[in-house]
């Protein structure tokens, strides 16, 4: 991975023995710095990098997520333009905006906040995105050269969690690595570029037998699969490196991962919080990718940097 590296985040202060915390937040902030300075070189150049950002209905958590992703834009000077629809909208207006969108030179990036409403042809939405402007990392070509390793951009969540462990100095090559959850958008393309890093991988889904046998075996355990506290103390190994990546919401208001955060902790070497943890790097890449795209168009980098 290309970039500044930053310091990993110590434990914090108030917390008892245990773990330390991957605080993605802190790493995210971090980076923020690194981003602006990369926009102000870019400014300089006549180029301001663009992001379009697509939303179609009112889904409430869709409309956060897209606020949020409009803020971090704001915050380190890419210029987001947000368009939005109304659930009505037919398939073909959708791909025509999508045509216009790859046309314009002046949008580096484009984003189409998953979910769409039912009568909408996700697959061909996605497939329509030019593929270098594909910050999102979804479009068929991004996932299959993962394959390869020649990808033009990385799914921003698996990305933002290899950010994350290089950042706090994990070892990878050689490591047994246990990813629970095998979506197309977080759990198989993280198992890829995993192994494109020379782990050894297993992936475990909603089908997979005795969960913890699995498990136990991680030296990186990687979560994603939207089960609150799934991963209990018992099915982690001692001095594991326990990444969650689940985010949900219990009937009381909280919001927490995939992993019972307070009983692993205290067997593992690090841990990401939710929130936290993951989420606020999962925007810090989709800013990356905007940028590298943005400077793909200067000519600062070339056409195919690997992450």
């Amino acid at each position: 991975m290309k970039g500044t590296i930053v310091t990993s985040t110590a434990l914090k202060p108030d917390a008892p023995t245990g773990a330390t915390i991957i605080d993605g937040k802190a790493v995210a902030l971090k980076m923020r710095d690194e981003q602006r300075a990369r926009i102000e070189a870019l400014q300089a150049r006549g180029v301001t990098p663009g992001l379009a950002v697509v939303l179609v209905g009112e889904d409430p958590a869709s409309s956060i997520y897209v606020r949020r992703k409009v803020k971090a834009c704001e915050a380190v000077g890419i210029k987001s333009i947000s368009h939005r629809y109304p659930a009505t909208i037919s398939n073909e207006e959708l791909l025509v905006l999508i045509g216009k969108l790859n046309a314009d030179p002046n949008v580096h990036g484009i984003l189409v906040q998953l979910p769409l409403p039912a009568h909408i042809d996700m697959a061909k939405v996605l497939e329509t995105i030019a593929p270098e402007k594909d910050v999102d990392g979804f479009h068929l070509y991004n996932v299959g050269a993962l394959v390869v390793g020649r990808q033009i951009f990385p799914p921003c969540t698996p990305y933002g969690v290899m950010h994350l462990l290089e950042h706090s100095g994990i070892e990878i090559e050689g490591r047994n690595v246990v990813v629970v959850g095998a979506s197309n958008i977080v759990g198989k393309p993280m198992a890829l570029m995993l192994m494109a890093r020379d782990a050894t991988v297993a992936i475990c889904h909603a089908k997979t037998r005795d969960l913890g046998q699995w498990t136990i075996l991680a030296d990186i355990l990687v979560v994603a699969a939207g089960v609150p506290n799934l991963i209990v103390p018992q099915m982690v190994k001692t001095g594991a490196v326990v990444i969650d990546v689940g985010i949900n919401r219990l009937a009381d208001g909280r919001i927490v991962g995939d992993v019972d955060f307070e009983g692993v902790r205290k067997k593992a070497s690090h841990i990401s919080p939710v929130p936290g943890g993951v989420g606020p790097m999962t925007i810090a890449m989709l800013l990356e990718n905007t940028i590298i795209s943005a400077e793909r168009t200067a000519g600062i980098r070339g056409p195919a940097d690997e992450f």
